[in-house]
């Protein structure tokens, strides 16, 4: 790593040259090359890129060690500004590229002022981000927002903007920054496989370090129900993995409150009706196929009980479904402030529904699954929104090619369509009928994508030379079983542009988007390396875009950027994977597919 020494010149200012001595270390981004430096790399790295960034000349100044955030007290508000004072104080950042900078003692940056006109904005959908933060070369650095939420914005840029042992912080620096899209999210299933509470707040607590606002919790699924319910605590004492892998409620206002001390929301997704085989154990009357072999021999692909293990719908045709839902319905919306609910809906396998004898009778006299689900949604979407709630929906709701319901029963005013197939295709599908949609497509944004299936028993590996014709799986791109391969690499994930193809109309409606991490071949001894820094990637891109000031693409210069900014998080406890060797961090732009 370089280091300098310091010569200190008339005017009270010191240039820092490449020795072994004092360490002065900067990160940095490549807009902010300063034209009459020509062999210095005087950038600032703040990740995501602020939206307005001015630095005219390279100049930094000592960061007191009295220094002080004077900020208004708020019950959330005030804890971020006592994390990000002993942050700026404690982690003297060293980057792996070193600038040359102006450092002046004579003015050691004493305070940041911190104003904010709006206390009392709840966090949810929409509210404002925005701040402008100044660091003049002569007293204290101001830091102004409209909400407390985009004053937790401003204070990691600030953070990230400190460096070195002493630390420093540039001077003679103006930003004024918002994001594109106001959903930027995680989602993370924890039915699959579970996930403790620690790991939960260590990724929201990155998510806040990336400007992402949207914790996405995909609670139950067929696998497990971990999520103590006051109402209904059979789900979780039959239905989780045991009694050391749940949630209490204490859990969840934990969660919850970690969430907006860091500016992220917790949004609760409770998947139904299918993926419910985890409900059985609890309530077997209810549930359809609970526990049958997912795709029995000799049956078309059509005909399976579910696309992969772990089977089980929730019966339309019961009452106690309803009962029992709507008990779980309501005790979520009360565990979880967030407005929006999200109610799955997804992948509705026919022959689930069909082995039961009460929904073969119905289909006998005429009756059709599109019917059935409709049922269900017209005896849970008013009660959810009775709530005071906007009901989230996967995409399959809609636009599933076998069930499906007819869109009059959802109100485009009360109703979100999660997308995940099909690409921008299937977003312009969404917004031309009128509703908003959050992008999540597998084609961009799956985290799990790449890692071959996860099934046992499976003679399709046992091939040493090649493929069956006309099957590629170990072989001509096969994937190794992954239905959404390859892998989604950074690059993949920073490039996709979630409103391509839609008008400026459409785009209006769409909210942002959010990486996912199905936990099949997740837990959490891989959580950190499989969300970043690839979510760090399309942090970005809904915060401040993925194009420079031309319109042209930015992920070459993006990477020597990531790459800083993924070293920084694993020194913030982020177990981050690497994108190159780290040669190629030393080298920036010798490791790029074109010089």
């Amino acid at each position: 790593m370089a280091s300098v020494s310091v010569s200190i010149r008339k005017s009270g200012s010191v240039q820092l040259q490449s020795m072994s001595s004092l360490h002065f270390i900067l990160l940095i981004p490549l807009f902010c090359f300063i034209s009459n430096i020509s062999s210095v790399q005087s950038r600032i790295n703040v990740w995501p890129k602020p939206r307005n960034l001015s630095w005219l000349h390279p100049q930094a100044t000592l960061l007191s060690p009295s220094f002080r955030i004077i900020s208004p007290k708020h019950r959330y508000l005030t804890p971020a500004v006592d994390r990000y004072r002993h942050l700026v104080l404690s982690e003297r950042h060293r980057s792996i590229v070193s600038p040359v900078v102006n450092l002046t003692f004579t003015h050691p940056l004493q305070a940041v002022k911190l104003t904010v006109t709006d206390l009392k904005t709840p966090l949810q959908h929409g509210v404002d981000e925005s701040y402008t933060l100044t660091i003049p070369t002569v007293g204290a650095a101001n830091l102004t927002a409209r909400t407390v939420w985009g004053a937790m914005r401003g204070l990691e840029t600030f953070s990230q903007l400190v460096w070195g042992d002493p630390p420093c912080v540039p001077t003679g620096l103006s930003i004024y920054d918002s994001p594109i899209f106001g959903h930027r999210g995680v989602m993370l299933d924890t039915s699959r496989n579970y996930y403790g509470v620690e790991h939960i707040l260590r990724t929201i607590r990155a998510m806040s370090a990336n400007k992402l606002n949207v914790f996405h919790w995909h609670i139950t699924d067929s696998h497990s129900f971990p999520l103590v319910l006051p109402s209904e605590p059979e789900l979780a004492r039959k239905g989780s993995y045991g009694p050391d892998m749940q949630y209490s409620p204490a859990d969840v206002k934990r969660i919850v409150e970690y969430g907006f001390r860091h500016g992220v929301r917790v949004l609760p997704e409770i998947d139904a009706p299918g993926h419910t085989g985890s409900w059985v154990e609890a309530y077997p009357e209810i549930v359809t196929c609970a526990n049958m072999f997912w795709w029995p021999d000799g049956t078309d692909w059509a005909d399976r009980f579910a696309s992969e293990p772990g089977t089980g719908h929730l019966n339309p045709l019961n009452p106690k479904t309803y009962e029992v839902l709507h008990n779980v319905i309501h005790d979520v919306a009360s565990l979880f402030p967030e407005p929006f609910y999200h109610a799955g809906a997804d992948e509705i396998i026919p022959g689930c529904w069909r082995a039961d004898k009460k929904i073969q009778a119905f289909l006998s006299n005429g009756g059709t699954l599109s019917q059935l689900l409709e049922t269900f949604i017209n005896s849970t979407f008013p009660f959810i929104v009775s709530l005071n709630r906007t009901v989230v929906y996967w995409e399959d709701v809609l636009l599933d090619d076998n069930v499906k319901v007819n869109p009059s029963i959802l109100s485009p005013e009360k109703t979100i369509l999660h997308t995940w197939n099909n690409g921008p295709n299937n977003t312009k599908r969404i917004v031309s009928a009128g509703y908003r949609v959050v992008v999540s497509s597998s084609d961009f944004y799956y985290l799990d994508c790449g890692h071959g299936n996860f099934l046992g028993n499976d003679s399709r590996f046992d091939r040493q030379i090649s493929d069956e014709p006309g099957k590629p799986f170990n072989y001509d791109g096969g994937e190794g079983g992954s239905w959404c391969g390859p892998f989604k690499t950074w690059q993949r994930i920073y490039d996709y542009d979630i409103t391509y193809g839609l008008t400026e109309e459409e785009a209006r409606l769409v909210l942002g988007g959010e990486v996912a991490l199905w936990s099949e071949q997740a837990d959490p001894t891989v959580l950190d390396a499989r969300i970043w820094p690839r979510a760090s990637a399309m942090a970005e891109t809904l915060w401040s875009g993925n194009r420079d000031e031309t319109g042209k693409k930015r992920y070459a210069e993006a990477t020597d950027r990531l790459n800083e900014w993924r070293y920084r998080m694993v020194s913030r406890g982020i177990g981050a994977e690497p994108m190159q060797p780290l040669w190629c961090v030393t080298h920036p732009g010798m490791c790029n597919m074109v010089q």
